[in-house]
């Protein structure tokens, strides 16, 4: 196998984006292309979110930044100023795509439109991502992760039944939305290529979230039944109404592991049940049983309290380390449940060499990513850079447009850039 390409080598990319588009850059970023990432004077907002390196309060130091902008080079704007959209406008001349995540209307306010950057560069693809989309009813509506979360559906399906609806863990919706941007980025980037034809891609966060929750209307699909959180537990896949776990204790903390009937009962429930032999615990009803023969849309929920309290028992006596080694050597179905600590030790993203170092002079140390994306045969995915520093290459950029250094010394005095 030859010499590995950047696939995206030749497409410059303009990065306006808020934490709603940055995953949308960085994957174009990871692909080659090379993304501007643009900032107000003085730095992005999101330089202030999230956890900081080694605790230290300093925008310049921030971890989530530091995630989503990679791959990306960096300049500040100020965009709102006449002398700021002149830039603009000359950087728009080289570009071949533009992310923004700003109100329906604002851009236009500024003169910096679709309809008016079309004219600077036709061949232009500008996705514009907003909480509810361009047009419609709630176009002008202010949106959180907990909002995306809530009126997409999703939350209506994660929690327990007897508590309020909750949203999942660290906040999602912003990485939903930046793949679904950069995915129909990436088709009108095709069309372009194969028609010259430039176009505005509408991204709803909102909508992308819809995605999250897919299996739900298969769900009512098959069982004619609107699906309602549940939980820890299953429904759905008996008829008598019974539920049972999908997550149970060990001795240091969770797995998934769901009883199964057939094919998948002799994989996992029979060997489940040998294993218990093993140690002695194995109550007859189990050692009897016919997994073959045993229907899960049938079963009793008196038969599942009777499978999930022996399966307790020899999960009690078992760290999550030895479950998964067993799994694996006996070809059963589960996993544990996994901590970040355990995702940046497992062997197996070690053996894919998942995490790359990447250098960070201005702190004097490397700091541990996860590397690519995606595996490609023939295409480089990866880290090039860290994320820019507040401006880090104004100078470099705007000397490409013709600018020189006292041009920018006044632009700088002025607060445009």
């Amino acid at each position: 196998m030859g010499e590995k390409k950047k696939l995206l080598e030749k497409c410059r990319v303009l990065d306006l984006s808020n934490e709603l588009g940055f995953l949308c850059g960085k994957i174009f970023g990871d692909l080659g292309a090379d993304v501007i990432k643009i900032e107000p004077p003085g730095g992005d907002p999101s330089r202030n979110v999230g956890a900081y390196y080694k605790d230290i309060p300093d925008p310049e130091k921030n971890l989530y930044w530091f995630s989503y902008n990679h791959n990306k080079r960096g300049v500040t704007l100020d965009i709102e100023t006449a002398n700021g959209q002149e830039i603009f406008k000359k950087l728009v001349q080289s570009a071949d795509i533009l992310i923004e995540t700003f109100p329906p209307g604002y851009l236009a306010a500024l003169g910096l439109g679709y309809d008016v950057l079309s004219k600077i560069r036709p061949e232009l693809v500008m996705t514009s991502i907003t909480p509810f989309g361009q047009t419609g009813p709630y176009k002008d509506y202010k949106g959180s992760d907990l909002t995306f979360m809530a009126m997409s559906g999703f939350m209506s399906l994660v929690g327990e039944p007897d508590r309020p609806p909750v949203r999942v863990t660290v906040p999602q919706s912003c990485m939903w939305t930046g793949m679904h941007a950069a995915a129909g980025t990436m088709m009108a980037y095709y069309h372009r290529g194969r028609s010259g034809e430039g176009q505005q891609v509408d991204v709803s966060a909102q909508a992308s979230l819809l995605w999250a929750c897919s299996i739900a209307p298969s769900f009512y699909d098959y069982n004619r039944e609107v699906p309602k959180r549940a939980g820890v537990f299953i429904t759905g896949r008996s008829i008598t109404g019974a539920k049972m776990r999908a997550v149970e204790a060990c001795k240091d903390g969770y797995v998934n592991y769901i009883i199964y009937g057939g094919p998948a009962g002799i994989r996992t429930s029979k060997r489940m049940t040998e294993w218990m032999e093993n140690e002695g615990i194995a109550p007859d009803t189990l050692k009897n049983k016919d997994w073959s023969k045993f229907n899960i849309s049938t079963v009793t929920q008196q038969e599942i309290d009777e499978i999930e309290s022996a399966n307790n028992e020899l999960l009690s006596r078992t760290t999550r380390r030895e479950f998964f080694q067993r799994v694996l050597e006996q070809d059963m179905l589960g996993y544990p449940v996994a901590t970040s600590e355990d995702i940046l030790k497992d062997e197996q993203l070690h053996a894919r060499n998942v995490w790359q170092e990447v250098e960070h002079e201005d702190l004097g140390e490397k700091i541990t990513y996860p590397s690519f994306f995606s595996l490609f045969s023939s295409i480089d995915c990866n880290i090039w850079r860290r994320a820019p520093l507040i401006g880090e290459h104004n100078e470099e950029i705007f000397t490409e447009l013709g600018y020189e250094k006292a041009d920018l010394l006044n632009l700088k005095r002025a607060h445009v850039i």
